[in-house]
């Protein structure tokens, strides 16, 4: 294997391995990432069908890899009241094990991949050096892909990183009773629920609270019990589903917004470069589109069309104007969603008025993105 590439990718998780396969030909490409495939992320795992195309065209048939295609949004308040809506574009239910594992077994036959962890990046003239615990690699540009929160973030001084977050996520899957057709968004005290199928039946729950509701009891389970439970549309789900795994995922610090992608050699793509918040439903759309947008930036800059000053500029730019709108929305519905009066209000306006319902939900998500 040799030690210089076109271009190092770090990090292998949806973005970066969409990414990779995009950008494997005609360049050669470095994928490093510490760990095994396949493995189930943090994730809702509805993905929106805006980049349907996109996979389509790197050779992931989302048709044929989840029956599970979703056309219906279903929101509970606290109280018990519901309200209902169409998805716009609809969406897939897919778990981040068979889709990032999909996208892994067309990469490997076309990258090159190390299991690492990347510590520190380098940037001198034309040469980038990307440094692990054992090992350095040379190339000509270095695409990070390492996700909501990492090492690397702290080793290159990001904005983001110096601040503590106050938002804690779980995920588990469940054997339960639902349609494969609707995702479902519950409301609880200090935070909300998703609920949805991916490919194999099961249905992911995956739900963010505030640390400050969370600490005030022992652990996750007596957390569900009296604080998530009081939706009774939840007590019902805990109730009658069976967990199909061990114990849950959970992560901590999770920070929400745009991370800083200007004045830097480097392009983030991905979480690394920013976060929707998960009542939105499209962070996995989005992070294959910010991979999408920083292959088309890096391939040019390769083929010598512009420079990399110009390049990150440009990238900077384009994730602006396609991003920047969806994450001003989606902070402002989370601070609805966490405050119960306001919620009331909310409610109350699309009881009377849901036609508002799918304007809100384009106002998160894009149009289709053709490759």
């Amino acid at each position: 294997m040799t030690n210089h590439y076109d271009i190092i990718i770090c990090g292998g998780g949806l973005s970066g391995l969409f990414a990779a396969v995009s950008l494997s030909h005609p360049f050669k490409v470095l994928v490093i990432d510490p760990d095994e495939y396949p493995r189930h992320k943090m994730c809702g795992e509805y993905l929106s069908a805006e980049v349907y195309d996109l996979l389509k065209s790197q050779g992931i048939d989302l048709d044929e890899l989840t029956p599970a295609k979703i056309s219906d949004f279903e929101i509970t308040l606290r109280n018990g009241s519901r309200i209902t809506s169409p998805l716009p574009l609809g969406g897939y239910g897919i778990s981040r094990h068979h889709l990032d594992h999909s996208l892994y077994q067309i990469a490997m036959k076309r990258c090159d991949f190390v299991k690492e962890r990347v510590v520190d990046l380098q940037s001198a003239g034309e040469v980038q050096t990307v440094i692990t615990a054992t090992d350095s690699y040379t190339c000509d540009q270095v695409i990070v892909a390492t996700g909501k929160r990492s090492i690397l973030d702290k080793k290159l001084q990001r904005d983001f990183i110096q601040t503590k977050s106050e938002w804690l996520a779980v995920k588990m899957h469940y054997q339960f009773d639902m349609p494969s057709d609707k995702v479902e968004l519950h409301n609880f005290e200090g935070g909300y629920a998703g609920l949805s199928q991916v490919e194999t039946g099961a249905v992911n729950l995956c739900y963010l609270t505030s640390y400050k509701s969370f600490k005030k009891f022992k652990d996750i389970d007596t957390f569900q019990r009296e604080v998530m439970s009081r939706n009774e549309n939840l007590k019902q789900f805990f109730e009658t589903a069976t967990p199909l795994w061990d114990k849950p995922i959970a992560i901590s610090q999770i920070s929400f917004g745009t991370k800083e992608i200007k004045n830097t050699d480097f392009l983030f793509i991905g979480d690394s470069a920013g976060l929707i918040h998960p009542l939105c439903g499209n962070g996995m759309a989005m992070a294959i589109h910010t991979a999408h947008l920083a292959t088309l930036q890096v391939t040019e800059y390769l083929q010598g069309k512009t420079e990399r000053p110009g390049m990150i500029a440009s990238y900077s730019k384009e994730w602006n104007k396609v991003f920047q709108s969806r994450m001003r929305y989606g902070s402002w519905i989370q601070k609805i969603l966490i405050h119960e009066k306001w919620t009331r209000r909310m409610y109350f306006l699309l009881s009377k008025l849901p036609f508002l319902m799918p304007m809100i939900i384009k106002k998160t998500h894009g149009k289709p993105v053709l490759p």
